[in-house]
């Protein structure tokens, strides 16, 4: 008989005594999508250390069409470990391509951009928007900085202009094909790497 999916089967040995693991996944297997140092961790205990090596950048969503995009940004957000996911616009969005990531991020809803400009106004923290329209900077060429949102927009419309009007910034990621756009959880995943070579491996961007 196969395995029941990737991960650990049930505790052997005697157990640990440790309040952060979950019995029933000491007893039943751990087949969850988490890294190793998870393993067995119950799922409060999981979110309670990620909130203690968080990076200080925020995800930002339109949410006006419930675009399948938002679960796969919100996967790659987990994966880069941001601090806190923005929905902006309806307030339920399609969850499937999270892959339960979710589950482990802080998620906030804004019912406007005028309501995330206003939260992040009083936070001091300025909105970058990812977009590739006129008079944006490249990516490429922009310091991103410490703390920030990093703001996307829907599949094929982008950031509406509403949301242009409330961006600090707004960059956008070189292409060189014939294409007029990439797919939004594409350049959400390349934006956020480009802040972890930034501010975790301290690469400088590209001069003028």
């Amino acid at each position: 008989m196969g395995s029941p999916g990737p991960g650990v089967g049930p505790w052997s040995g005697p157990l640990p005594d440790d309040p952060r693991l979950d019995p029933e996944l000491l007893r039943d297997g751990d087949h969850r999508n988490v890294v190793d140092e998870y393993r067995y961790w119950k799922l409060d205990a999981i979110v309670a250390d990620l909130d203690t090596k968080r990076n200080p950048f925020h995800i930002a969503i339109e949410n006006l069409e419930h675009d399948f995009n938002i679960g796969s940004i919100v996967r790659t957000a987990n994966a880069f470990l941001a601090e806190e996911i923005h929905i902006v616009g309806r307030k339920r969005w399609n969850r499937r391509g999270a892959m339960v990531t979710d589950r482990y991020q802080h998620i906030r809803h804004h019912e406007s951009v005028n309501e995330l400009k206003a939260w992040a106004t009083e936070a001091g923290i300025p909105i970058i928007g990812i977009d590739n329209v006129p008079a944006s900077t490249p990516l490429e060429q922009f310091d991103l900085p410490e703390a920030c949102v990093l703001f996307f927009g829907q599949e094929g419309t982008g950031l509406a202009p509403e949301a242009i009007d409330v961006c600090d910034a707004v960059v956008s990621i070189a292409q060189y094909g014939s294409t007029r756009s990439i797919n939004v959880g594409a350049a959400a995943a390349i934006a956020m790497h480009a802040w972890i070579r930034r501010r975790r491996f301290g690469q400088l961007p590209k001069q003028n």
